[in-house]
């Protein structure tokens, strides 16, 4: 029994996938919040090197890899995907399960898919320094991996809970070279002014944003880098799901059910919207399951509307599943899915009925990454372990309906620097974290107001 689908460096994709040139319907456009017309390139160049703009917009099915970038990608990449066995006896299920492993990487999640890129065509525009937010720091370890590689300053917003849970993933971006402080800080207006309201504020990626592009703007030589929600983001990680098709015809299957745990949507972009693409170009169509934070669940609990992308409303408004940008996620440990707002294009395919959604708690997650790794020994990141309970929730479907269906999940990260979570879960001290029910409603009350 093959247990592991290895492509050669030869057969890595030479092109990302753009879904937008699929969909049955163009997304919302992003609107200016002064103006609320359609933003240009002109409004987006503070923040972002103009060929990231471009393809933030683009239309075409494939963009190209630039050589450096795959020259970089191939310490790891093509990234394996492994059949999980040993799970599957585990749960007696008829299912087969398939799992594409993104924690090979040098940071140990997908992010390094984006980071590269992004890394590339900032050094190729002429910029110096990167600034950015990071929750749980897969995305702030992956930023300074790749600056270290092009030689670009990097400075680091960490959410402050995520900060204080996770001491080694700030020692893993200092490695690289990176400076990482707590967000809130001292060392922004928005940051000061929300500590002077709440000194001791847990933090949000949304804060954390804010402060990240107010220091982008105040420098020529800087840029501001986003590890998620944005369309160039969802572009990059594609990669994953393009690997996983030719994996999986190596292995002489096609999924059922793709699973992907969301947060901002970029790991779950990656693994689902190239076979949402085949689909709709004519191909088999699997069912697709976004699995959330029962604690932030904006694609299950959130308003489709128009909302800033940052708690100090600094950023375009974007049309997306949102909790409202001033909701502030209860501190759980999976950081890289406490974020107010789902990337607007995983949000325009769930309203298009491309995709389910599902949202399970903390302690359930937990127990399901256990038992994953109890079986097929990979400890996942709290995060991944969302797309984990999805994936056995489905097996144990299947092992009820007694339905051989063939399932794909991306386990987007390890979990060896959020070991101090699964101690409290051995212990019995993870709970499960509920929202504010009053905070919600009153987040998705300011939302913006945009004409129809």
């Amino acid at each position: 029994m093959q247990t592991k689908y290895l492509l050669d460096e030869s057969r890595m994709p030479k092109f990302w996938y753009n879904i937008q040139a699929d969909l049955p319907a163009p997304a919302p456009a992003v609107l200016h919040p002064g103006t609320l017309q359609p933003v240009g390139p002109d409004d987006l160049a503070p923040l972002f090197p103009m060929e990231l703009i471009g393809q933030e917009v683009s239309t075409e099915r494939e963009i190209e890899i630039p050589q450096p970038v795959r020259d970089v990608y191939r310490a790891w990449r093509p990234a394996p995907l492994y059949r999980a066995h040993r799970l599957e006896r585990a749960l007696g299920t008829p299912a087969k399960i398939f799992y594409k492993y993104e924690g090979v990487s040098p940071a140990g999640s997908h992010k390094p898919n984006t980071a590269v890129a992004q890394a590339f065509y900032n050094q190729k525009a002429g910029v110096k320094r990167l600034v950015t937010e990071t929750g749980a720091g897969q995305w702030g370890t992956a930023l300074s991996y790749a600056g270290a590689l092009f030689g670009l300053q990097v400075e680091i917003f960490q959410v402050r809970v995520s900060y204080d849970q996770k001491p080694y993933r700030r020692a893993v971006m200092e490695t690289y070279g990176a400076r990482c402080v707590a967000s809130p800080s001292r060392e922004t207006a928005f940051g000061r002014s929300v500590l002077e309201k709440t000194p001791d504020h847990p933090g949000s990626l949304g804060i954390a944003i804010s402060e990240a592009v107010e220091l982008a703007v105040q420098r020529e030589d800087t840029k501001y880098a986003l590890g998620s929600v944005l369309n160039h983001v969802l572009l990059h990680q594609t990669i994953i799901g393009l690997e996983a098709m030719e994996q999986l015809q190596m292995a002489d299957e096609w999924p059922d059910v793709v699973v992907g745990c969301t947060g901002g949507g970029s790991n779950f972009a990656g693994i689902a919207f190239p076979f949402i693409g085949h689909g709709l170009r004519g191909g088999a169509k699997p069912r697709i399951v976004a699995v959330e934070p029962a604690a932030c669940p904006s694609l299950t609990r959130g308003k489709y509307a128009y909302d800033f992308g940052d708690t100090g409303r600094m950023t375009p408004l974007t049309k997306m599943h949102t909790l409202g940008s001033q909701f502030t996620p209860p501190g759980f440990h999976a950081g890289g899915l406490r974020y107010h707002g789902m990337a607007p294009l995983v949000s325009h395919c769930r309203q298009l009925g491309l995709l389910e959604a599902v949202a399970y708690n903390q302690v359930e997650c937990f127990e399901a990454g256990v038992l994953f790794a109890r079986n097929e020994g990979i400890v996942p990141a709290p995060e991944a372990n969302h797309a984990v309970k999805g994936a056995i929730v489905e097996a144990l479907r299947c092992k009820r309906e007694g339905r051989a269906e063939t399932i794909l999940f991306n386990l987007c990260g390890h979990g060896h620097f959020d070991m101090s979570a699964y101690q409290k879960y051995f212990a019995g001290e993870l709970t499960d974290e509920h929202y504010d029910e009053k905070e919600l409603a009153m987040a998705l009350a300011g939302l913006p107001s945009v004409p129809a």
